[in-house]
């Protein structure tokens, strides 16, 4: 028996209106998304890879064409129940953290399930939980100017992970870090696509960046000019295990 997708989209289109322009974001965009795919979606500025996971995400209206997620016509949809779906069905993580920054981490990672209207203990249960699942356990209480570009985005991710979500929608998540945080980064997002196995969609223009997901979707003038396995996966856990040994080496040699 086929899986049913959890994303499917059909001939998807967006066109933005700016005064006499008419601008073609999105030009017939076909595709499925299996739960558990570790999907990046790749291109040019412009090439409408972060419109179509704006759609996606349900922060924002096509022009036509059709979107099921989970089986159900998201158009159809009402108001209330498009707003539900952002807080308990897609986790969203975005380049530039957006923490709120006179709170401790423990507190923006509660603020989704404060909007849920969860309990105070449990949400302090849950929100401990997602940090420690992103290596920050001992950072609860750390507000965001005393903790570093990659702990920040850690902390986003927790965020974006506490109502267990079915979809993580990352955008450009490596674009504010160096580059040894970005594989860090990237090994938090291939162990909770392996072991959670959390369906993940990776907006990058980075190539390399790419090389971690399982599939490659490359954008190009509002269309998908290819869509195909990652060969040669990058492996973030094997990296950054060579990293530190090439550190201690340099350390003992110095």
């Amino acid at each position: 028996m086929t899986q049913q997708p959890l994303i499917a989209i059909r001939d998807l289109t967006k066109t933005y209106h700016l005064g006499d322009v008419d601008v073609h974001a999105l030009q017939g965009v076909t595709l499925d998304v299996h739960p558990g795919e570790f999907v990046a979606l790749t291109g040019p500025s412009g090439s409408g890879k972060s419109t179509f996971m704006h759609l996606v995400g349900c922060l924002d209206w096509p022009t036509s064409g059709s979107y099921l997620l989970n089986g159900s016509v998201v158009s159809e949809f009402s108001s209330r129940e498009l707003s539900q779906i952002r807080n308990r069905q897609i986790g969203f993580v975005f380049q530039g953290f957006n923490l709120l920054a006179r709170t401790s981490a423990l507190e923006n990672v509660e603020l989704p399930l404060l909007y849920a209207g969860t309990r105070a203990r449990e949400r302090r249960v849950l929100a401990k939980t997602a940090l420690e699942l992103v290596g920050l356990g001992d950072r609860l209480a750390h507000h965001s100017n005393q903790l570093s570009g990659g702990q920040q985005q850690r902390v986003a991710i927790a965020r974006a992970l506490v109502n267990e979500p079915s979809i993580l929608l990352a955008d450009e998540p490596t674009g504010n870090v160096d580059s040894r945080t970005s594989i860090e980064l990237m090994g938090v997002f291939q162990k909770l696509n392996a072991e959670r196995g959390l369906t993940i969609l990776l907006v990058t223009h980075e190539p390399d960046i790419a090389e971690y997901a399982t599939r490659r979707i490359v954008f190009r003038d509002g269309r998908i000019r290819s869509d195909e396995p990652v060969q040669q996966r990058r492996n973030a856990e094997v990296e950054i295990a060579a990293l530190a040994l090439e550190i201690d080496t340099e350390e003992r040699t110095a």
